[in-house]
């Protein structure tokens, strides 16, 4: 990891610009994800640049940034290298409002180009790679399910998971036998009931600890790997006591908003699966010593990735480093979630390689690679904030 003799001690570099592009895929046909009333019909992702004075170019991404430009201008003039002071500052904007998490995900990157290191070199190194789950999200039969698994398992995959209805046991159930039945113990499942969290607008309620635990049941017997979001996540205790009373493992906090919201679960020992995302809590450097709290608790560590390929990217780092998994998400659904619309703003798309492992990229820093030319077919908007003379220029990015 990174200590006294390592970045700093490279020489002074500052940070002179910060360009963020905010894009929009469109979807033709919808993607219709089991989580969400409203099909979706356009894909919104979030880019942001920093430029170092050395010439070096930072890129992270998985968050829309919103909110984070009346602040931004702060980060100009600072040395990228003092990872713990920008995080602080971050973590200063962070508790006023808007998330900017993808922002040290760029530094990091800098980091790493500057030093000639991937990031999980740096924050760990525990291993270059993780098996991958294909984390699918359509609403579909339980037919489409078993054709899914099939798909899932010939492409290599090792695990999958499932997003089912928890309002109706009987036919989650059903569709999850039906996998079962159709790949054997080819895969390991993982079952998702999402209800830890609701859409905008969404004002449907959780199920209760009782049909919880009919659920785990039920599920015990299909002999899934995990049961994921089975209660609102407010509720540590039920979870806790979910956890406690089963015989499946339950997973969990994929949409933290804090790293004090993580460890209130780690405490409340409510998960045996912790899955907070580093783009959207805390970031790279402090999920990196939440994930080895967690780990040193006996629990596992698989992030949450579903945002875009920069944030898949981002957590691949993390929980490499760490030596988290067993398995990683991998958000893949042949039902409209492909990985060319997933990383769509990325030269080429991330995939698993042969053994059905997501590799950490060899090349320094994040290993991101945009399309310049999918940016500005996409672009919707943006900013770029320059330090020129020691004055701070603003431009708005536009289509």
């Amino acid at each position: 990891m990174i200590g006294a003799s390592g970045p700093g001690a490279i020489g002074p570099v500052r940070i002179v610009e910060l360009q963020v592009d905010h894009l929009e895929l469109p979807l033709d046909p919808p993607f219709h994800a089991n989580w969400d009333p409203e099909p979706r019909t356009r894909f919104p992702a979030t880019v942001v640049r920093v430029v170092t004075d050395t010439g070096i170019v930072g890129v992270g991404g998985g968050d829309t940034l919103r909110g984070v430009e009346p602040h931004a201008h702060r980060l100009l003039g600072t040395d990228p290298m003092a990872i713990e002071r920008q995080v602080r500052m971050l973590e200063s904007i962070d508790f006023h409002g808007p998330r900017p998490w993808p922002i040290e995900a760029a530094l990091w990157d800098v980091i790493g180009k500057t030093t000639g290191q991937p990031v999980a070199t740096l924050l760990g190194g525990m291993t270059d790679r993780l098996a991958a789950y294909a984390s699918t999200g359509a609403a579909k039969s339980a037919a489409d399910h078993g054709d899914v698994a099939r798909h899932v398992r010939d492409r290599g995959f090792r695990a999958i998971k499932l997003r089912v209805d928890a309002h109706d046991r009987s036919t989650a159930i059903a569709e999850v036998t039906a996998v079962r039945a159709a790949i054997g113990g080819d895969l390991q499942i993982m079952v998702d009931l999402n209800q830890a969290w609701r859409m905008p607008g969404d004002v449907t309620g959780s199920i209760d600890l009782a049909e919880a635990r009919r659920f785990a049941d039920a599920l015990a017997e299909l002999d899934i790997y995990w049961l994921e979001e089975p209660l609102v996540d407010a509720d540590l205790a039920g979870l806790a006591a979910l956890r406690a009373g089963s015989s499946v493992r339950i997973a969990g906090g994929e949409l933290w908003r804090t790293v004090a919201d993580a460890d209130r679960a780690l405490d409340a020992d409510a998960y045996d699966v912790h899955q907070p995302d580093v783009v959207l809590a805390g970031g790279l450097w402090r999920g990196r010593g939440l994930a080895e709290r967690i780990l040193r608790r006996g629990r596992r560590y698989s992030p949450h990735t579903w945002t875009d390929g920069l944030g898949l990217l981002a957590n691949l780092h993390v929980a490499a480093a760490v030596g988290g998994g067993p398995f990683l998400e991998f958000p893949y659904d042949p039902h409209g979630w492909t990985t060319d619309r997933r990383d769509f703003p990325l030269l080429a798309p991330t995939e698993i390689d042969g053994d059905g492992d997501l590799v950490v990229p060899r090349s320094p820093g994040l290993g991101i690679e945009l399309d310049e030319d999918v940016l500005a077919r996409t672009r919707v908007g943006g900013w770029r904030l320059r330090l020129v003379d020691g004055a701070v220029v603003r431009q708005e990015l536009t289509r």
